[in-house]
């Protein structure tokens, strides 16, 4: 794996990462209860720590295979989750969530940064970061 596969590897774990403690600080430490789509990305989220960091460590830019899928799966769920939160006419169809509503917003900084917007913000990001590495990869095989 050349140097540049490594560190965009390294950005993508990064993101992972940070995106897992931001979650686990509001859950754990601000006692926002996470509703089902919140925990539909964890789970999507929380093992591309561990499968990027193991990438990284064996030098194994194949690993973005695992990650983009995840990140993309991941992204879907946080659009839709988003997209309940903000548009109205999504919202009036949104299905029942459990004990938390999936529309109910526990941040809402500048107006539009919700919860859902940064975990979509970090899939797309680690989204970005495989893309890059798959193609690079790609083209060092042939």
């Amino acid at each position: 794996m050349n140097k540049s596969n490594e560190n965009t590897l390294h950005l993508a774990w990064l993101t992972s990462f940070i995106a897992t403690l931001g979650s686990l600080y509001f859950s754990e430490i601000r006692q926002f209860e996470p509703c089902t789509l919140c925990w539909y990305q964890r789970i999507l989220m929380y093992p591309l720590v561990i499968i990027l960091f193991i990438g990284i460590v064996k030098k194994d830019a194949q690993v973005a295979l695992y990650s983009s899928v995840l990140s993309f799966i991941g992204l879907l769920f946080s659009i839709y989750h988003y997209g309940i939160q903000k548009l109205s006419f999504l919202a009036s169809s949104a299905p029942s969530c459990g004990r938390v509503p999936c529309t109910g917003q526990y941040i809402n900084w500048f107006g539009f940064i919700t919860i859902p917007f940064l975990a979509g913000t970090a899939f797309f990001i680690i989204f970005i970061c495989s893309l890059v590495v798959l193609k690079s990869n790609r083209r060092e095989l042939s």
